[in-house]
C-alpha cells in the first residue's frame, strides 16, 4: 500500500491539459481559462470624476472664499470639450471625464451656484476625487491568468477589458463504469442478491460539478468479454472510471480483462480508509481511475483523487484539495495505520472556528451518512486518541 499523498502525485504527474476552446461569455461561467486575458484597452481611458460636484482647478481654491465662473458640464458619456482655466469650472457628474487644465473635484456639498458663478466653501488638493487614466487597468495589462476558474466577478473583469471572447479549456470527458452482476439501474426492480447502482449518478455528478463531461456507459457484468467491450466505448474519452470489482476479488477482473488489451498499472491499494481498493494506471493512453465499489470509498476517493485529476486535466494550477484547520467536536480513538477520512458534519464555534463531529458510524456502505456530512475530517496514520476541543484537519465537502 502506498500513502494517499504519494497516490495523488504519481496520478497528476501522468496528466496534461485537455485542449482549448473559444467561447463568448455568455458562455464562459464555471469554464477554466487556457490563456492569460489581457486588456485591449485602458480603464477607466482618461480621468474621470468620483463624485457629483465641479471640476476645479486646485491652486483656485487655495485661498477662500473663492468663486469660479461655470463654463460647462461635463456628465458621464459626454465630455466637455474645452479647458478650464484661471477662475473656471466645469459641472460634473460620476464617471464624468475631468477635462483638461481641471485637476480636482470639488463636490457639490461644499459649493454653492448662483446666476453661473460658483462659490467654493472648501479647498480641495490636486488630484481630490480624481480617478486618473488606468487606475484599474492599462492596455495589454494581464488582467486574468490562465488556470482561472471563472465566475460572474472574472466575467465582469473581461467584459470590462473588451474580451467577448475567452479561450477556455474544453470539458474533460470522462467515461464512467460501474461493474458488477450485483447492480442494477435506479428505477429497476432489484432481483434476489442485487442493489440499485449509486456509484455510476454520484460520479457523473461529481464530473459535471467539477467541470467535466460525463459519459455513463451500460453497467458491466462480471464477465471479462463484456467489460472489454465495455472498456473499448471509452475510445475517445480523456479518462475512464471505472467502480466496483467482480465478486472473486477487488478489482480482479479488472485487472485480468483489460490487461491483455494493455492496461498497464501504476499502483493498485493505497494505505487509507475507506477506499485502499484504488488503482491507477493506463489502458494504452486512456488514464484509468480504478474506484472501490462501496459508495462512501467511492465518494471519499473521488474527492481526494477524481477531484484533483479533472483539476488537472483542466490547467488548474493548484489541483489537490485543501485541508482547512478545525476543532473535534467529540473523542475518537486512536487510528491504525492507515490514513482514516471520517466523515462529520460542521458547525461554528463562537469564535468562527469550525467544529467537526464525527458520525459514530462510520461503515463504508453508508451513503445516508456521507450525504448528511459536510467534511471528512483526516486522522493521519497511527494518531493517538484524541479529545473533544482538540485540532483536526478536515476537506470540505463542494
Amino acid at each position: 500500500m502506498i500513502p494517499v499523498g504519494e497516490a495523488q502525485s504519481r496520478i497528476l504527474a501522468a496528466l496534461s491539459p485537455v485542449g482549448a476552446e473559444t467561447v463568448g461569455l455568455d458562455r464562459a461561467d464555471g469554464r477554466t481559462l487556457a490563456a492569460d486575458v489581457t486588456a485591449a484597452l485602458t480603464q477607466p481611458p482618461a480621468p474621470v470624476s468620483a463624485m457629483d460636484g465641479y471640476a476645479v482647478r486646485a491652486a483656485d481654491l487655495a485661498a477662500l472664499p473663492a468663486t469660479l465662473t461655470r463654463i460647462g458640464q461635463a456628465p458621464a458619456g459626454h465630455p466637455f470639450a474645452g479647458r478650464v482655466d484661471p477662475g473656471e469650472c466645469v459641472r460634473i457628474f460620476t464617471g464624468g471625464q475631468v477635462p483638461e487644465g481641471a485637476d480636482a473635484i470639488l463636490i457639490q456639498e461644499d459649493a454653492e451656484e448662483r446666476d453661473g458663478k460658483v462659490h467654493a466653501k472648501e479647498s480641495v488638493a490636486p488630484g481630490r476625487y480624481v480617478r486618473p487614466a488606468g487606475l484599474d487597468f492599462k492596455a495589454g495589462d494581464v488582467v486574468l491568468r490562465a488556470g482561472t476558474v471563472l465566475d460572474p466577478r472574472h466575467i465582469g473583469l473581461a467584459a470590462a477589458a473588451n474580451r467577448a471572447w475567452l479561450e477556455v479549456r474544453r470539458a474533460p470527458r470522462v467515461a464512467i463504469l460501474a461493474t458488477g452482476d450485483e447492480i442494477v439501474l435506479p428505477g429497476s426492480v432489484p432481483g434476489p442478491g442485487q442493489i440499485v447502482s449509486s456509484n455510476g449518478p454520484a460520479l457523473a455528478a461529481f464530473v459535471r460539478r467539477h467541470g467535466g463531461e460525463a459519459i455513463t456507459l451500460p453497467n458491466a457484468p462480471d464477465d471479462a468479454d463484456a467489460l472489454r467491450g465495455l472498456a473499448k466505448a471509452a475510445a475517445g474519452a480523456d479518462l475512464l472510471v471505472t467502480s466496483g470489482g467482480a465478486s472473486v476479488g477487488e478489482h480482479d477482473l479488472i485487472r485480468s480483462a483489460l490487461g491483455s488489451d494493455g492496461l498497464k498499472l501504476d499502483f493498485w491499494q493505497i494505505a487509507m480508509r475507506p477506499g485502499k481498493p484504488l488503482m491507477f494506471g493506463k489502458l494504452g493512453a486512456l488514464p484509468l481511475l480504478g474506484l472501490p465499489g462501496n459508495p462512501v470509498s467511492n465518494l471519499v476517493c473521488a474527492t481526494l483523487f477524481l477531484g484533483p485529476m479533472l483539476a488537472a486535466l483542466l490547467g488548474r494550477p493548484d489541483p489537490l484539495p485543501k485541508p482547512e484547520a478545525a476543532i473535534l467536536g467529540r473523542d475518537l480513538p486512536p487510528n491504525d495505520a492507515r490514513e482514516d477520512y471520517l466523515r462529520a458534519t460542521l458547525a461554528r464555534a463562537a469564535d468562527g472556528a469550525w467544529i467537526a463531529t464525527p458520525f459514530e458510524k462510520q461503515d463504508s456502505s453508508m451513503i445516508s451518512v456521507v450525504a448528511r456530512a459536510d467534511a471528512l475530517a483526516i486522522r493521519p496514520p497511527r494518531a493517538p486518541a484524541a479529545q473533544k476541543g482538540e485540532p483536526i484537519r478536515i476537506l470540505r465537502f463542494v
